[in-house]
């Protein structure tokens, strides 16, 4: 194996790292393993560090043809970071190789969640709602497990990521520097759409908001052009006490429709909530121009001068 290895953990990586660039999958096996040996020897918590060697044997697994071992290094490395990418994506594709197909529509589409440019995920999920409707028939959706929902903060993660998981057209950097309403979506996207958005709006009247969040991001997934889609999964988060969140799809909703008056309510009440007492009067006074007799707006208006003052 060349020359005797460093036992550090670093050592050990580098090495993996190195055999797996030159097609020698099970040394690299052999490295990562005892990378992640060292590591837990150390007694030291390290989770993110721990996480990647999972995640670097997991590829090997995955080039070895060893999916049932990729998938449990994968989840290994998911439990110690969620929602991390590389994870998501090398046990979607175990997944696939298993003929596993609803577990890895779920798996690419929360990579959709963290980044929506990621081709190989959008391929992914394109081969495995092709799959499923061959399988499971018209109600495939139904029998899916549920789809996690991802938080903000990990949704800012893929910024550090290799090139290789983006789009490297010119066509993707434009879309994520404009504005929402120069993305299309197709006639049968927009009546999925549709479909899940109704279904997101009767779980909010059961009171289910958790829920309805997760039929709301669907929805999105398929069009992001409706404004009272974003609207409402804002007030999803408000009454789970989400407020960055509802700010920031109260904004979406806002892009699309600047007399959205429900999203300028949402955003004052969240930013209310989160001190933010100014935006909050800002958003008032847009929404009172707009409809000058709106009574929850003149008494919430009140609330925040109080604060104001």
């Amino acid at each position: 194996m060349g020359p005797k290895l460093a036992d550090s953990v670093d050592g050990l990586r580098a090495a993996g790292n190195q055999s797996f660039r030159n097609g020698q999958f099970a040394e690299a096996t052999v490295l990562y393993s005892r990378a992640l040996r060292t590591l837990q020897a150390q007694g030291c918590s390290n989770p993110e560090e721990e996480s990647i060697l999972f995640s670097n044997r997991a590829a090997c697994h995955l080039k070895d043809g060893n999916c049932r071992d990729c998938i449990k290094d994968c989840t290994s490395a998911l439990a110690l970071i969620p929602f991390s990418m590389k994870p998501l994506l090398r046990r979607a594709s175990a997944y696939e190789a298993l003929e596993k197909y609803p577990l890895a529509y779920v798996d690419y589409k929360t990579v959709l969640q963290i980044d929506d440019s990621v081709a190989s995920a959008l391929e992914g999920i394109n081969r495995m709602t092709r799959a499923l409707v061959d399988s499971l028939g018209p109600e495939w959706r139904l029998k899916l497990p549920s789809i996690p929902l991802v938080p903000v903060t990990a949704q800012k993660r893929w910024d550090s990521l290799p090139l290789e998981y983006h789009k490297e057209s010119a066509k993707s950097k434009f879309r994520e520097t404009t504005s929402a309403k120069s993305r299309v979506s197709s006639s049968g996207d927009v009546e999925r759409a549709r479909v899940l958005k109704e279904e997101g709006n009767e779980l909010v009247k059961k009171g289910n908001h958790k829920k309805a969040i997760e039929k709301y991001s669907e929805s999105l997934s398929f069009s992001d052009m409706e404004s009272a889609t974003y609207s409402n999964r804002a007030l999803c988060h408000l009454a789970l006490k989400q407020y960055k969140e509802a700010v920031r799809d109260c904004t979406e909703a806002l892009k699309l429709d600047g007399k959205n008056v429900k999203a300028f309510y949402r955003r004052a009440q969240a930013y209310k909530a989160l001190k933010d007492y100014q935006s909050s009067f800002e958003d008032i006074s847009s929404l009172l121009q707009l409809e000058p007799r709106n009574g929850p707006a003149q008494k919430l208006q009140q609330e925040v001068n109080q604060s104001l003052n």
